[in-house]
């Protein structure tokens, strides 16, 4: 019996190990960098040993420095997680040496399936070997790891050496590996997988299809079980080529196998040697908990002969600290609160009070709506996402709801190009325009927004500004002897917290969560503006500041002041949350100024360089 588990990860994920550990009556371990001292998942542990440093490559990459916790910490297995060390077979050996046991499958199966070139061979097929006009386009991608680190389309051969160099450099950061290769890419497809789990006893379950078609950079963020609109035959081949690659390698525990589906044919991916993070979903439908069930099988026990039966439906969409309106920009800063309605899991690393840094993936949560339908469980989720209580960094929340109620997907109809169609679409910037106001109101109503004296006269109006989505909007209140006013508008109520207000007839409650300058109106995020606002520095045009916290990793071959520019040329390369940033020439012309060499850190709005257009 396993007594004690290190989980050789963070966040989320430990998190949610832990959480199935102490329900079994397990005791747990984290392991931490020095960038996640005060993370939750390291708080939440029976113990916590700290890693030495703050890169990945440096800590949750150090396999020996993570069993050596384990036995100083007193455990007797280790669960990797996903991510880092969970797909590596060195690391499952060296835990197995050291005499603990491996909440994962045999290093020998990781070997054969952890590689994306090596499960290919595997499966029969070859990866290509020279990229001609004929192939495009294609994706190069990461032989190790997943989570879209890695991966890049290429549309012209001309782009092809610069991308294999840039996924050779993101690959090698996230997973200690910088082998790439290059494959089809399957346009219009849908990526669809099968949850597999094996005992040692011979017995391989597949549970079902998930779909995860709706991604951003070929990281997934919105995923459903079952798959809708397969057809029976289909499901049956996507079942049947699963248990097949599981049996080829003598598998073991949880795993997933992965497919793109095009003209109704199924197209292997990969096999992925772990638990993924959309397992929620699976766990729903099927009314099971894969994580307890990876321990009775690094237990020894027996699954089943059959599955559980299905039921219903369940939708997780993955929240962001991230900007979708610009290049997906991750963002950092004091997440201040975070909570869902009832009946909603959420999954996440964090709580009200803790900082989101630059160091890891921005994925703040997870949230899973389970219904007896495809249809409930989404307007369910949607609801629950409009309604959900973000407050901190921008956050991807408004995009997932729109995503959710988007008619192509509420058809069922989308693929991986959703977000290439439509994503212009569904960051528009949509406030309500009521939030400015409520706003307003609850500042005045805590006594901040009021000067001077009751006079008998009629007040003049008071006048506050707040930035929201990047637009300023100005609104106009009066203090009355009977309280708060608004012109066209009927204040109900006014408070710090709560806002009502009266339009046509129409009550409408506004919460209210004020950090600082920046205001919470209920999803809507508002920045308040000074009253008399200081002249601003300007920088010159064509300056390129950054976009977020990160590092420089390298700066174009070639570049130098003074060098001639085109539109849309990389110039430099920001790393900030495991994913590297190109940083683009915004105009033709020359480059005069460049402020970034590699190893550079920078905050947010640092000047990287200036590119002066040509006069036209």
């Amino acid at each position: 019996m396993i007594g004690t588990v290190l989980v050789a990860n963070r966040g989320e994920i430990a998190c949610r190990i832990f959480r199935t550990c102490r329900e079994s009556g397990i005791r747990t371990v984290a392991v931490h960098s020095d960038a996640d001292e005060n993370a939750l998942h390291a708080r939440v542990a029976d113990a916590a040993v700290r890693l030495p440093g703050t890169s990945s490559a440096d800590t949750y990459l150090r396999g020996d420095l993570i069993v050596k916790a384990a036995i100083t910490a007193g455990a007797d297995a280790v669960h990797p997680g996903y991510g880092f060390l969970s797909e590596n077979a060195g690391f499952a050996r060296a835990v197995l040496d050291a005499g603990l046991t491996w909440i994962g499958p045999p290093p020998e199966a990781i070997e054969a399936m952890a590689s994306k070139t090596r499960a290919k061979e595997l499966m029969g097929i070859a990866p290509l070997a020279e990229v001609t006009e004929a192939d495009l386009p294609v994706l190069v991608k990461a032989a190790a790891g997943g989570g879209g680190r890695g991966m890049r389309v290429v549309r012209r051969l001309a782009d092809l050496d610069a991308e294999l160099t840039a996924a050779r450099a993101e690959a090698a950061s996230a997973f200690g590996d910088g082998e790439v290769f290059v494959e089809p890419y399957v346009v219009g497809g849908r990526h669809v997988e099968v949850q597999i789990l094996a005992d040692t006893h011979g017995t391989v379950w597949a549970l079902g299809t998930r779909d995860c078609s709706l991604q951003r950079r070929h990281q997934k963020v919105i995923e459903e079980a079952p798959a809708p609109g397969l057809a029976e035959e289909l499901e049956r081949e996507l079942h049947d080529l699963a248990v097949r690659a599981a049996r080829a390698v003598d598998y073991v525990g949880a795993g997933t196998v992965e497919f793109l589906v095009a003209d109704g044919r199924a197209h292997f991916l990969e096999m992925n040697t772990r638990l993924q993070v959309e397992h929620p979903v699976t766990e729903a439908v099927f009314g099971v908990d894969l994580v307890a069930l990876q321990l009775r099988v690094a237990e020894g026990h027996t699954l089943d002969d059959d599955p559980p039966p299905a039921r219903g439906h369940a939708v997780e969409a993955r929240l962001y600290a991230e900007d979708p309106a610009h290049d997906w920009a991750p963002q950092t800063g004091r997440l201040h609160h975070l909570s869902v309605p009832d009946g909603i899991r959420l999954d996440t690393g964090y709580t009200g009070g803790d900082d989101i840094g630059v160091h890891y993936d921005p994925m703040l949560a997870k949230a899973v709506a389970h219904a007896p339908t495809r249809a409930e469980a989404v307007r369910r989720l949607a609801g629950a996402l409009e309604r959900a209580a973000v407050h901190g960094p921008l956050t991807n929340r408004d995009l997932l709801v729109r995503s959710l109620r988007h008619e192509e997907f509420t058809s069922a109809r989308m693929d991986t190009g959703f977000y290439d169609r439509h994503l212009a679409a569904l960051t528009e910037a949509a406030p309500d325009p009521l939030a400015p106001l409520a706003a307003a109101l609850a500042e005045a109503s805590a006594g901040s927004g009021r000067f001077g004296g009751w006079r008998n006269l009629p007040s003049q109006p008071q006048v506050r500004r707040y930035a929201v989505a990047g637009e300023e909007h100005e609104v106009r209140y009066r203090h009355t002897r009977a309280g708060l006013a608004a012109d066209g508008v009927r204040v109900v109520r006014a408070d710090a917290r709560q806002v009502v207000l009266e339009t046509d007839g129409v009550r409408r409650r506004f919460d209210i969560a004020r950090y600082g300058d920046t205001v919470h109106v209920g999803p809507t995020v508002l920045t308040a503006l000074p009253r008399f606002p200081d002249p601003t520095a300007q920088h010159a045009p064509g300056s390129l500041l950054a976009p977020m916290p990160g590092t420089v990793v390298r700066v174009a071959e070639g570049v130098t002041e003074g060098s001639a520019v085109e539109a849309g040329q990389p110039l430099l390369w920001l790393e900030a949350m495991k994913m590297e940033h190109r940083i683009t020439a915004p105009t033709t012309g020359t480059l005069t100024a460049l402020n970034a060499e590699p190893g550079r850190q920078v905050e947010v709005g640092t000047l990287l360089a200036v590119v002066e257009g040509h006069a036209e």
